[in-house]
């Protein structure tokens, strides 16, 4: 495993691990490497000094920063990871299925529950004409912020 610092176009950085370097890169080029703050898949590797071990328990502790984000460079994204933190927190993640989930909240055939999840622009629109309330929001999934 290997983990390297990022930063996106729009400034952001981030830590991520991958399996090799090789990882890294493939992953990148398949448009599966976002930034965790703003979603741009326009990330890089930023300059980061290696982390060496002098002894065989250190190796064994594991990394001893856990933390998937750096902090908020900004008031914006301070309000951002508030947002993430209460939505996360007060509804349920429905993931690629949130267009149907949405829909038949609409319909009267679900319960009304707060939930977010994935749609794609066509998805999206279709919902916006059919009158379901939905809107957009300025981040991605934790589980899926690398």
């Amino acid at each position: 495993m290997i983990k390297y610092t990022l930063k996106c176009d729009q400034g952001h950085s981030f830590e991520s691990w991958f399996a090799n370097a090789e990882a890294f890169d493939s992953l990148k080029v398949a448009g599966h490497v976002a930034c965790a703050a703003c979603g741009s898949a326009d990330v890089e590797k930023a300059i980061m000094a290696p982390r060496v071990s002098t002894s065989r328990s250190a190796m064994a502790e594991g990394p001893e920063d856990t933390t998937p984000l750096a902090e908020p460079a900004s008031d914006v994204e301070a309000a951002i990871a508030r947002m993430r933190d209460e939505v996360e927190k007060n509804a349920t993640y429905v993931g690629g299925n949130f267009a149907s989930e949405a829909l038949a909240q609409h319909l009267g055939d679900q319960p009304d529950r707060p939930i977010w999840g994935e749609a794609n622009r066509e998805e999206a629109k279709r919902l916006i004409d059919d009158g379901v309330p939905v809107a957009p929001l300025p981040f991605i999934p934790s589980r899926k912020a690398n």
